[in-house]
């Protein structure tokens, strides 16, 4: 009777471990916005809080796959970010208003300076709401037009409801910095821009104007340009390669692909950065 009893309590061991290993799934909320409501995917630490909290902005392919709530680029990061004892808050600006990718639209359907702002606020207001959330330590993150985004709204001419809290700090990836160049982007909060050198959908050049030209008039910014990277360099298991124009989840021409050295100092330095 001892070898069998001994044997289960290893096979339930081995289901706990491989429990404990598995990545965290997320919640599904439902925050109301103007005009409906905005769906998000929530990651949260286990216990009462409070815990910091990233509202994490998707790019122009959406945030969900075809059989998941989240694609695996954010999902991973959501993972990174929990490690770190952060919630993550994933809204979902495209599937909310039952929109596909938005990558090869000529005009936009969700434009970043009015329905990703307003999706950006909504989110920030339910998470100053709930009991868990450390309303001091609420930052933001974004690719590609999430991080665009992002960039429009950490400017200081985007103000803030009475009772809102501010931005603790702000993270964008690889960003289409050409608008904020031009029009004298500073930022009200301290904002890393990450982007690789090769980044021929991005533009690296317009990040490095953008971001010089807001010295001395704006809270830290700062620059990082990886040398050799594409675009997406933090997209694990994606082989460089340039776009397919038949394919709308990902932008219509340029090159795309994981570069390991940028994702690995882009992981440092997304810890750090938020943990200012």
């Amino acid at each position: 009777m001892r070898l069998p009893f001994l044997l289960s309590i290893a096979a339930w061991m081995c289901a706990g471990h491989v429990a404990a290993a598995s990545p965290a799934a997320p919640e599904t909320v439902e925050i109301p916005r103007s005009g409906g409501v905005l769906r998000a995917q929530l990651y949260k630490p286990q216990g009462d809080g409070p815990f910091p909290a990233v509202i994490a902005l998707h790019g122009c392919g959406g945030l969900s796959g075809h059989s998941a709530p989240v694609r695996p680029r954010y999902a991973e990061w959501a993972e990174q970010l929990l490690k770190t004892g952060h919630a993550v808050l994933l809204p979902d600006t495209y599937g909310s208003r039952e929109l596909g990718p938005q990558c090869h639209a000529k005009t936009r359907r969700a434009a970043a300076r009015r329905d990703r702002l307003a999706d950006i606020g909504a989110a920030r207001h339910w998470l100053a709401e709930q009991p868990w959330t450390n309303r001091q330590r609420i930052s933001l993150v974004g690719w590609d037009t999430g991080a665009s985004a992002l960039l429009w709204a950490v400017r200081p001419q985007l103000a803030l409801a009475k009772g809102e809290p501010e931005f603790r700090s702000a993270v964008a990836f690889y960003p289409d910095c050409r608008s904020s160049a031009r029009l004298g982007w500073s930022a009200r909060v301290p904002t890393l821009v990450l982007i690789g050198g090769n980044d021929d959908v991005s533009s690296p050049s317009a990040c490095r104007s953008m971001v010089d030209g807001a010295q001395g008039r704006s809270a830290l910014a700062r620059l990082v340009v990886y040398p050799g990277a594409y675009h997406d360099f933090d997209q694990s298991g994606v082989a460089p390669h340039v776009t397919s124009a038949a394919d709308p989840e990902v932008p219509e021409q340029g090159h795309l692909g994981f570069n390991p050295a940028a994702r690995s100092d882009a992981e440092k330095r997304l810890a750090h950065w938020l943990g200012r």
